[in-house]
């Protein structure tokens, strides 16, 4: 029996995607399907390109095409991130999913985190785009290894600089020092955080990813006033003088009625040369933050001085050195952040989520 496209396109619309457990079908997903003799052209949107089930979908869709005759198949890939809920006043509506990296305490590695997760969400082909909202101590700019004076062309809106095909926007960029203190009061802090959000050119974006300052003041009240974030990351370290300061952060978002995406354990553990796993700080901080936020613990990074070489040479260590230790783990916590982006969409618009539209994924080497 030949093949046909309809026979194809029915193989293939009953593959799974088990992050939200609808079919392709359901989904939509299936942008094009053709047939030539025995080969076959497909176009799959996946939810996320980060997610860590794309690789299993893509195996079904093949096993799929194959069950109904296809010897040569072309497999396209495209994207169609599901965006969170924009409101008319909406400082960046282009912003499919802004999601603020939080933390009560100082020093638990907020900036780390962010700015690793932001390029692990980008390599794997996301839009993405970085905000320093840490008035007081911007370093980001040390970190990503970008410095510069952002330009308007028009005289109203500020182009971001970039950095590894990423959009970053810090106060550091405006300071003339960047030893100097930022001095400011807060109605000042409050006004300078909506100008890098509404009057900042962010374009369209999959994931905003915000590094906030510590504790639970004035930018961190503004940004969940002004704007509707998908949810917040709880940064934490395992030890218990941590964990108190941490509590107030998860509170803060309880009360301000802001969902909780997960909780990443930074500085977890650290594996001598001889293999032998240390826990420095102790243990079990993160699984406990986790069960007060009632979120998921989204992974452990461990301590590896890479992680300090490359953020103080201004790569961090998931662009400088993929194929490490820490940069595996927050690839792996992209991906379950990526997942739990797309299911808390899915279960506020009761089953589907809206999108722009899909784009075809680039080839990131």
């Amino acid at each position: 029996m030949s093949l046909t496209r309809e026979a194809l396109h029915e193989a293939v619309s009953k593959v799974v995607d088990p992050v939200v457990n609808k079919s392709l079908k359901e989904l939509n997903a299936l942008r094009e399907v053709t047939v030539e003799g025995e080969a076959a052209r497909i176009t799959v949107d996946l939810l996320s390109p980060a997610s860590g089930a794309n690789e299993k979908i893509l195996a079904d869709v093949r096993a799929a095409a194959e069950s109904v005759g296809v010897k040569k198949l072309d497999l396209q890939v495209g994207s169609s991130v599901r965006t969170r809920q924009v409101a008319g006043d909406d400082p960046c509506p282009e912003v499919k999913n802004v999601i603020p990296v939080m933390s009560g305490k100082g020093g638990v590695g907020k900036s780390t985190v962010a700015a690793n997760l932001a390029l692990a969400l980008h390599r794997s082909g996301a839009r993405v785009g970085l905000l320093d909202a840490d008035i007081y101590g911007p370093s980001v700019p040390t970190m990503m290894g970008i410095m510069g004076r952002p330009i308007s062309r028009d005289g109203k809106a500020i182009e971001p600089l970039e950095r590894f095909g990423m959009k970053i926007m810090s106060i550091g960029f405006l300071l003339e020092d960047p030893r100097t203190a930022v001095v400011w009061r807060g109605p000042m802090i409050q006004g300078a955080l909506q100008q890098f959000l509404k009057d900042v050119t962010w374009g369209k974006l999959d994931y905003l990813i915000l590094d906030l300052p510590p504790g639970t003041g004035d930018v961190t009240l503004t940004l969940f006033q002004k704007l509707k974030v998908t949810g917040a990351v709880i940064v934490t370290t395992p030890q218990d003088v941590a964990l108190m300061d941490v509590y107030k952060s998860v509170s803060m978002c309880q009360k301000m009625n802001v969902n909780i995406l997960g909780v990443v354990e930074n500085m977890s553990f650290f594996i001598d040369s001889a293999g032998v796993r240390h826990e420095i700080f102790g243990r079990g901080g993160g699984a406990r933050i986790a069960e007060f936020a009632k979120a998921p613990l989204l992974g452990q990074v461990p301590i590896d001085s890479l992680v300090r070489e490359w953020g103080d040479n201004g790569t961090p260590v998931v662009q400088a050195a993929p194929t490490s230790a820490p940069a595996k783990a927050f690839r792996e916590i992209a991906e379950r952040l990526a997942d739990r982006v797309t299911t808390e969409l899915f279960d506020q618009y009761g089953g589907v989520a809206p999108t722009e539209g899909p784009r075809r994924l680039p080839i990131l080497r």
